[in-house]
């Protein structure tokens, strides 16, 4: 296909008007994070008139960020480290093994992707109070309620995502590893996973930065010592008045996770698709 010169400047006016767009967010955001509380509230300037790293320095004490940091490290990996674990086992038998029902189980685990979190909301609260009024296992103000809801959210895209990525590795390969003497069980551990790499670690970064931002069931299923970045960043504003150099400070530090996390998915799938071009 050939590109004629009306489309090239189409594509470069389009591609410079999403520049744009995802730029100037950020640098209200970097800007607004060095400016003094004084300036911030009075008319915006483009330009900070002084600059000031202060924020970054008070944004710990004003509220106790770390410790919301760490409830959501601890709720986050744990929740990703599981639905990994989980959706390995189980997308490896839908991309490998036959048997009834398995085109229904796959539709069925897809389709929970169309219903809207806030659906299930009340359902799983009411199912938690139910579970701790009879084997008394607290889930309301936990980690474990948290983590058992980011896994129940992750699980069906990434066992629908290793599912497909399991299909595309040749079977010869796991053959091979069992004639020499090995099961399944090992050709999955010592040949699959290895090959499947980029592509369990794009879903476990897809299952990291759903859990690190969530807020709905955050906001519900937290307490003051269980409580995400998501719902601690709410903390900067009060009725009378709203930190926004320390708000966005925090908001610009917290988002670094996430911005590493796409930077491990850009290194990995370039990395597989490098490898399958080799094969």
């Amino acid at each position: 296909m050939i590109e004629t010169k009306g489309f090239r400047w189409f594509r470069k006016v389009v591609l410079t008007f999403l520049t744009v767009f995802t730029v100037l967010p950020l640098y209200v955001l970097v800007v607004t994070s060095v400016k003094p509380l004084e300036n911030v509230r009075g008319t915006f300037t483009w330009f900070p008139d002084r600059i000031t790293f202060q924020p970054f320095v008070d944004m710990w004490t004003t509220i106790p960020l770390a410790s919301y940091l760490g409830n959501s490290l601890i709720v986050t990996t744990t929740a990703t480290v599981l639905a990994l674990l989980v959706a390995v086992l189980a997308a490896y038998p839908l991309s490998r093994l036959r048997f009834r029902g398995k085109r229904l189980f796959s539709m069925t685990v897809l389709s929970t992707q169309m219903f809207p979190g806030i659906l299930f909301l009340l359902p799983l609260f009411l199912i938690f109070v139910r579970v701790e009024d009879l084997i008394g296992v607290e889930l309301t103000g936990s980690y474990l309620g948290l983590i058992v809801t980011y896994l129940t959210f992750a699980l069906p895209f990434s066992i629908w995502m290793l599912a497909g990525y399991f299909s595309a590795i040749p079977e010869g390969l796991e053959e091979a590893a069992m004639i020499d003497g090995t099961t399944r069980v090992g050709a999955l551990v010592r040949v699959i996973l290895p090959v499947a790499r980029p592509g369990i670690i794009a879903v476990g970064v897809f299952a990291f930065i759903t859990a690190w931002g969530e807020v709905l069931f955050a906001s519900v299923l937290t307490d003051t010592q269980t409580r995400t970045l998501s719902i601690g960043l709410k903390l900067y504003t009060s009725q009378t008045d709203t930190l926004w150099n320390q708000l966005l400070a925090a908001s610009l530090t917290i988002s670094l996770p996430v911005v590493i996390a796409f930077m491990l998915i850009q290194r990995y799938l370039v990395s597989g698709l490098s490898a399958g071009a080799v094969k």
